[in-house]
C-alpha cells in the first residue's frame, strides 16, 4: 500500500492518438518520456505505458504499429531511470513480450487472457506482476448492451479461471492483480454494482488493481440525479460531458476504493490524487494535543488524546511539521 495505508498509485500513459482522454498527448518520443518522468516525480509507483486505445468502440492497430509505440518510450525511461517500474498495457503476446525485452516489468493484461491465447504463456513465463482484466467481449463491441445474467458469480467464476490457468501455464499465483474492469462491458449500473462491492474481491485472495480515472460512468451518476431507478434510463448516459471534467468524480472513486481495501489506483491525475490522499492522510491522524473528539473523514473514532507534555509517537508528525514552515 501508498501514503499510511492508501492505495499505491499507477501513473497512465497513453502513447496513441485516440484514447479516450489523453489520446494525442505524448504522441512525440520527447513527450511521452517527459510525461513518464513527471509522473514518477508526482508519486506514481509505476507507470503503465499504452499503445492501442481499448475505449469502446476503439479499432484494432497491427501489433507492429503498438509495439513501435511502446517499445521506445520504455527503454529511454528505464535508461533514464533504471529504478522504475514500468508496465505494458496490452493484451497481445508479441507487444509484451517486446516491451518486456525494452525493460518493462509488469504486464497490465487488458483482456484477462482472452483475445491472445499466447499472452498467457507469455505472462506466466515472465515471473513478474501481471495484471488480470475482466473485459466482457472485445473494445470494439463491449459495450453495445452488455448483459450478465449474475454479475458477481461471472466475474469471481471469471478470475477463478484465469487464476487457475495461470497456474497451469507455470505462473507463480502471487504475481496476480486483479482489475474488475470498470467500463470494459459493463453499464452504468454495472459498474457501480462492482464498486460498491469491491470487497468481494478479496475472497480471491489477491490483491486489486482499481482504473476508474475520468470514465464515463463519473458522468453518468452526475446525471441521474442520485436516483438508482434512473441508472438504466438513456438520460443518464447520453451526451456524456467531456472527460476534462470528471477529475473531482475519479477522486471520490479514489477515496471509496481506498476504504475498500484496494491496493492499486491506475490514474492520469497523480500529483492531485496523491494531494487528495495526503491530506486525508494527515487529517485522519490524531495531532498533539487534539481533544479527544469528534470523528476520523473514515468515520472511525479519534483516539483519546495525551495528557500535556506526554510525547507522542505519530507517524504524520514529520509531514504536519513541515507543512507548517512551509505556511
Amino acid at each position: 500500500m501508498g501514503l499510511q495505508g492508501f492505495p499505491e498509485l499507477v501513473g497512465i500513459l497513453n502513447v496513441t492518438p485516440d484514447s479516450f482522454y489523453d489520446g494525442g498527448r505524448y504522441a512525440s518520443l520527447e513527450d511521452a518520456v517527459r510525461r513518464g518522468r513527471e509522473l514518477f516525480e508526482e508519486g506514481a509507483a509505476w507507470v503503465d505505458v499504452g499503445g492501442m486505445s481499448t475505449r469502446p468502440g476503439s479499432e484494432e492497430i497491427p501489433v507492429e504499429e503498438e509495439i513501435r509505440r511502446v517499445v521506445p518510450v520504455i527503454r529511454e525511461l528505464m535508461q533514464s531511470r533504471p529504478e522504475s517500474v514500468v508496465s505494458v498495457d496490452t493484451f497481445r503476446a508479441a507487444v509484451a513480450e517486446a516491451a518486456l525485452d525494452a525493460g518493462a516489468s509488469r504486464i497490465n493484461e487488458v483482456a484477462g487472457f482472452s483475445l491472445d491465447p499466447a499472452s498467457l504463456g507469455v505472462a506466466a513465463r515472465a515471473g513478474c506482476p501481471v495484471v488480470i482484466n475482466h473485459m466482457k467481449g472485445t473494445p470494439r463491441d463491449m459495450q453495445r448492451a452488455p448483459v450478465y445474467e449474475n454479475l458477481w458469480e461471472e466475474l469471481l467464476g471469471f478470475f477463478e479461471s484465469k487464476i487457475d490457468a495461470f497456474v497451469k501455464a507455470g505462473g507463480d499465483e502471487s504475481n496476480i492483480l486483479l482489475d474488475p474492469g470498470i467500463g470494459f462491458g459493463k453499464t452504468l449500473e454495472h459498474n457501480i454494482e462492482i464498486l460498491r462491492n469491491l470487497d468481494n474481491l478479496h475472497a480471491l485472495a489477491r490483491p486489486i488493481f482499481l482504473g476508474c480515472s475520468r470514465k464515463s460512468f463519473i458522468h453518468g451518476i452526475a446525471n441521474c440525479g442520485f436516483r438508482i431507478a434512473d441508472l438504466n434510463s438513456q438520460s443518464a448516459i447520453r451526451n456524456p460531458q467531456s472527460p476534462e471534467d470528471r477529475l473531482p468524480g475519479s477522486l471520490a472513486a479514489a477515496a471509496w476504493a481506498a476504504g475498500k481495501g484496494v491496493r492499486y489506483l491506475r490514474v492520469h491525475d497523480v500529483a492531485e490524487t496523491a494531494q487528495f490522499f495526503k491530506v486525508w492522510s494527515v487529517l485522519s491522524s490524531p495531532l498533539e494535543g487534539e481533544a479527544g473528539r469528534g470523528v476520523h473523514p473514515a468515520g472511525t473514532p479519534h483516539p483519546a488524546s495525551p495528557s500535556r507534555g506526554e510525547e507522542v509517537n505519530n507517524p504524520e508528525s514529520e509531514i504536519v511539521h513541515k507543512a507548517k514552515q512551509n505556511d
